[in-house]
């Protein structure tokens, strides 16, 4: 993949060629960890090498709060950001992002024109471009859990059979959903249930059976962190996550699909960047045929299908898509309507 990604593929490269910017600098904000460092190596790096213009590469935690706040107060530090579309939603209805040309993005490696060869879902919204399918699923270390193999969602809340610490993202997306799960709501029922009130309380009531034995995180990063140095017995976490700490430290580590919520993450440009232009010619190189196909290293699956010919053999069964069957989709729409209430129901519970 090194090799693949030094080549960077003609067609990306012609395309930002040909459109030169004034700007020399711009900044592209992302989740960090192995996942950060596999865009650096595929996206990054190469986007430097073939325009010159260099990238101020910066992590942060996911979220809306400090687009808004950077939108709000006029005074916007970022151009390119990679953002859950389980938050894209109400970022783009909120104003808080950029409309994204579609005519800006490069055809294929193999020709096909750009709105064929993504999948659908990875240009629904007019703000982003897909960049990979992602799941947060659970882990645990085999070698400090108790009481067995824990293999559904259920048993993540079951403190009784799997004593110990959970870690768990502190924001009430994904928690919400699987407390409902957990507490026999049918996984296709979730979002209609989680959109009553009847149906928060019994999420947050369930979520509170396992309150006192929560051990909460803000990045990804952390979570193989957690799992590895004993701080909790079963984490949440991005499937990529656990699947670098499998791979290439050798952590043992297992992961479990059950309920897994899977979706996407896309590349955005923020509202009045300040080097926008550079960003929309960074995005338009990062969701291009080779550097998404560089997203296998960390089990994340492409969102062009001219990418798939580039994976690695064998590699597909690590891939979220290989799991939609044991999962749900996140609702970005359920987000967007329902995602500033839920967050201060979430804050407040949180103090309780």
């Amino acid at each position: 993949m090194r090799l693949i990604t030094l080549a960077t593929g003609a067609v990306a490269i012609a395309a930002v060629a040909a459109t030169q910017v004034s700007a020399q600098e711009m900044t592209a904000v992302s989740f960090g960890g192995a996942y950060g460092a596999a865009q650096k190596e595929h996206m990054v790096d190469p986007f430097i090498e073939a325009t010159g213009i260099n990238v101020l590469f910066q992590d942060y935690s996911g979220g809306v709060a400090e687009i808004k706040a950077q939108v709000e107060a006029g005074n916007v530090q970022w151009d390119a950001i990679d953002i859950e579309v389980i938050d894209l939603e109400r970022a783009c209805s909120e104003g808080l992002l950029e409309v994204i040309p579609r005519d800006i993005l490069p055809p294929g490696d193999d020709g096909t024109p750009a709105e064929e060869d993504f999948f659908p879902a990875a240009l629904e919204s007019e703000c982003g471009v897909g960049v990979i399918f992602w799941a947060i699923i659970f882990a645990y270390n085999t070698e400090t859990i108790q009481g067995g193999n824990p293999s559904t969602i259920a048993d993540f809340f079951d403190t009784e059979t799997f004593p110990g610490k959970r870690a768990l993202r502190k924001r009430p997306q994904v928690n919400l959903e699987w407390a409902l799960i957990a507490d026999g709501v049918p996984p296709a029922e979730v979002y209609d249930v989680l959109s009553t009130d009847e149906g928060q309380d019994r999420a947050f009531a369930k979520l509170a059976t396992i309150k006192d034995d929560i051990v909460w995180f803000d990045s990804w990063s952390q979570a193989p962190q957690l799992l590895n140095d004993g701080g909790a017995v079963m984490v949440q976490s991005a499937n990529g996550r656990i699947f670098g700490a499998i791979k290439d430290d050798g952590r043992p580590f297992v992961q479990v699909w059950d309920s897994n919520v899977y979706d996407l993450d896309v590349w955005a440009v923020v509202k009045d960047a300040p080097n926008k232009e550079a960003a929309m010619q960074f995005v338009a190189f990062a969701t291009s045929t080779v550097p998404l196909a560089g997203m296998q290293d960390v089990a994340y699956g492409p969102t062009r299908r001219s990418s798939e010919p580039l994976l690695e053999p064998g590699i597909d069964k690590e891939l979220p898509t290989a799991h939609i069957d044991d999962g749900i989709k996140a609702d970005g729409i359920f987000w967007a309507d329902f995602g500033e209430t839920l967050g201060e129901k979430f804050n407040e519970w949180l103090l309780q």
